[in-house]
């Protein structure tokens, strides 16, 4: 298992040369929201589609 730091610079590396800093941000963005989500699921911290309509109706 990789550690954030040596994911985050995969991440970067995989990169055409010519991406900004804001392109760079918003992977990691992107790949960190995904390890929490992969994070929530494996503790069980997860609704089915079921619940998460239910709770749309709600609104």
């Amino acid at each position: 298992m990789q550690t954030a730091k040596q994911d985050a610079i995969n991440a970067i590396q995989q990169l055409p040369d010519n991406a900004d800093t804001e392109e760079m941000i918003y992977r990691l963005y992107v790949l960190e929201n995904i390890r929490r989500g992969q994070q929530d699921a494996a503790e069980g911290k997860t609704q089915s589609a079921e619940e998460v309509l239910k709770d749309i109706q709600s609104w």
